[in-house]
């Protein structure tokens, strides 16, 4: 947010100075943390804390040449990743046409596509746009960086790593965009996401489309190199008709029945402002089949209390914890009116209460909670707090200060912990409490829940 990062009213355009500024200040870090007594805390002398900015030279993986350069400079625009079972970390490039603006390929004709009421970083660096939109993997004890080309370029988020029965790894990744479509990866080498194919989903035919450009003559009318193809996955999906979708965000897989369920935001021009969840399940549970099943789970509305859902995690006994990304705009207002804040929400799988969503904490001002995450014994719950006062225009008047009440705000990471978590997790039926009431309970027992008020942040 350039205002909140300059702490400036954007009245005159950003210097060069200010553009590497915001390449420093985006991409990811990784911090060493610690359980103490009185909780988490960081190891702040640890060699093991690193940045990996918009700045960190990154190579495309085995050798690729991508835009005549074997290296992109940086990783930005970051969302829902996931860990493979070899614990590195996959760290998405999603909206990475707002720095870099964006390109069409059209009967083998490369057009630039400017995004002048973005960023715009191209008018001072002008770097080609296909350097960005990849999967990263990072080695979290080194900081080794590598994007896997293998994976497919798009408005890339979420990447939920499963074996195959041959214990292959497979990946299932979701593109945010409006009409974006769903991919799958499956890999030819174990512990290796280097190669294998890439797939987009008819989901009206129940279809994985592989995107392979010597098995297809429809894509050898378009390309001319499998590169070509991963680099332009969309179209390439486009073109062997995959199913357009409400914006695919964060995919995961659930832990018993190995049903996979998709984040479907909203998507306007289909007149759905609410979103959706589709769960897919995989012929014959392989995660490797070419066919499976597709149905709506559940939509999200004010009925159902929620809309727009963005990032999943599963508890240690099946459940569904949710966040939701209801746009600064829409919050509070029109089609959202009396869902409030953007929030987290517990959805039980099993029991009396199977489906229905509980929120569990409500974001702060104009922001959204992303990337929950269970510590391993699962008593702590990491979240998000993402883009508080994203809404400021005068850095005098910030729509919200979280997380101090005061100056700026910052986006920040919480943990929740406590009795009532715990209670959740071990999946009791939370019909056998007696006094339990559906809103009442929650503000009252959730002690360790964060209910942040407009007036205070």
């Amino acid at each position: 947010h350039p205002v909140l990062t300059h702490n400036r009213a954007m009245d005159k355009p950003r210097t060069k100075q200010e553009i590497i500024k915001e390449q420093d200040s985006v991409g990811g870090s990784i911090l060493h943390i610690h359980k103490q007594v009185d909780g988490w805390s960081l190891k702040k002398k640890s060699h093991y804390n690193r940045r990996i900015t918009g700045r960190t030279p990154i190579p495309f993986q085995s050798g690729y040449k991508i835009m005549g350069s074997r290296k992109a400079l940086g990783t930005l625009a970051n969302c829902a990743g996931g860990t493979t079972p070899w614990n590195t970390v996959l760290t998405c490039e999603e909206n990475y046409d707002i720095f870099y603006g964006d390109v069409s390929f059209r009967n083998r004709e490369r057009k630039f596509i400017e995004r002048e009421k973005e960023l715009a970083w191209y008018k001072h660096s002008p770097l080609p746009p296909e350097h960005y939109g990849w999967v990263v993997e990072i080695n979290p004890y080194n900081g080794k960086a590598i994007k896997r080309n293998a994976l497919g370029r798009f408005a890339h988020e979420g990447a939920a790593v499963v074996l195959s029965q041959r214990k292959y790894p497979v990946v299932y990744m979701g593109e945010d965009r409006t009409n974006g479509f769903i991919f799958k990866f499956v890999s030819n080498k174990r512990n290796s996401l280097e190669s294998g194919t890439l797939y987009a989903a008819d989901t009206i035919n129940g279809r994985w489309l592989a995107l392979d450009l010597k098995k297809n003559k429809k894509l050898q009318k378009h390309f001319r190199t499998q590169t070509e193809v991963l680099t332009y996955a969309h179209l390439a999906g486009e073109i062997l008709g995959a199913t357009p979708q409400d914006r695919p965000e964060d995919i995961e897989i659930h832990p018993e029945t190995s049903d996979i369920y998709v984040a479907l935001t909203k998507n306007p021009r289909k007149k759905n402002y609410n979103g959706s969840i589709l769960k897919i399940q995989e012929a014959n549970n392989h995660f490797d089949s070419p066919s499976f099943k597709s149905t709506t789970w559940k939509n999200g509305g004010k009925k159902e209390g929620f809309a727009c859902p963005d990032n999943f995690v599963f508890d240690n006994k099946g459940n569904l914890w949710l966040t939701v990304d209801m746009s600064e705009k829409d919050i509070k207002r029109g089609r959202h009116d009396g869902l409030g804040n953007n929030g987290l929400f517990y959805i039980p799988m099993k029991g009396s209460y199977a489906g229905q969503a509980f929120q569990v904490a409500s974001a702060p001002v104009d922001a959204e909670f992303t990337g929950p995450c269970f510590s391993p014994d699962y008593k702590t719950l990491f979240l998000s707090v993402q883009h508080p006062g994203a809404s400021t225009k005068d850095p005098k008047y910030p729509t919200s200060r979280w997380p101090n009440k005061k100056g700026l705000p910052k986006s920040s990471v919480v943990t929740i912990s406590g009795s009532a978590l715990s209670f959740l997790t071990k999946g009791w039926d939370i019909q056998t409490v007696s006094h339990f009431q559906p809103k009442g309970w929650w503000a009252k027992s959730l002690q360790t829940a964060l209910h942040f008020q407009p007036k205070d942040y």
